[in-house]
């Protein structure tokens, strides 16, 4: 599925490299609300869709957004299937290395643990506890160096998947952004809790692109600035995530 976006060039600033007639390519998962989702239209909606959409008026750019599995969004990235990624991808080191980063859309944010209500866990001394992550993010990979050796760490390709295993009993513990987990914890009716402490990974969430692109993610970076400074991206936050959270000084 493709949604395209024809954007006003009168409401967009010039960046040298980026022509206003050009064509970009946003990726991104499609099942991660409210960061990207499908709505009951099946039309892609979310914070980053509406971020996105402003990003690409701003830089006086045509948008097209593309739907890609998230095992391999990075690897299509590389192979030119797409320009961007906007999927609630944190800033890593190890990505790093293989693409770049905007400048930040979200400030860390702090990933946490999921139960069944009336469970309970020693995270010092963590054993023979199922814990579920989507495949390929920052949470699977934590988990494993953390937890590998004493417990099973099982990885999903959706997220959501990993949320039908707990319910069924398949699972002891999910670790995922907090941004993600909240509203299922709040819509649980209590069947759901929080556990454990917060684990601080990554250094923000931003647009992914190929490193040859840095006059495009000059275009996107300018356009995120002049968002932040209005305050159109904490109105963003707000209407998502039910506050605006804060960027590191």
């Amino acid at each position: 599925m493709k949604t395209c976006y024809t954007l006003l060039a009168a409401a967009s600033f010039a960046v040298a490299g980026v022509a206003s007639a050009a064509d970009v390519r946003i990726a991104t998962e499609g099942a991660y609300a409210p960061w990207n989702y499908l709505d009951d239209s099946g039309e892609l909606a979310g914070y980053e869709i509406d971020l996105g959409n402003e990003v690409c008026a701003r830089a006086g750019v045509e948008c097209e957004w593309i739907i890609n599995e998230w095992d391999s969004i990075i690897p299509n990235l590389q192979a030119g299937n797409y320009d961007v990624i906007m999927a609630g991808m944190s800033i890593t080191d190890e990505r790093m290395e293989q693409i770049d980063f905007s400048e930040p859309y979200f400030p860390p944010d702090p990933s946490r643990y999921i139960a069944l209500a009336g469970s309970e866990f020693d995270f010092d001394a963590l054993a023979d506890t199922r814990i579920g992550a989507q495949g390929a993010t920052i949470q699977a990979g934590y988990a494993e160096s953390t937890f590998g050796a004493d417990n099973t760490i099982l990885t999903y390709e959706l997220p959501d998947q990993s949320i039908a295993d707990l319910v069924a009993g398949n699972l002891d513990v999910v670790l995922a952004d907090g941004s993600y987990l909240e509203p299922i914890v709040e819509g649980s009716d209590g069947a759901i809790v929080f556990v454990g402490p917060d684990v601080s990974i990554g250094n923000g969430v931003g647009a992914g692109l190929r490193k040859e692109d840095s006059e495009l993610g000059a275009a996107i970076s300018a356009a995120l600035v002049s968002i932040k400074e209005d305050g159109t991206l904490e109105e963003l936050m707000i209407e998502y995530f039910g506050e605006a959270s804060a960027f590191p000084e």
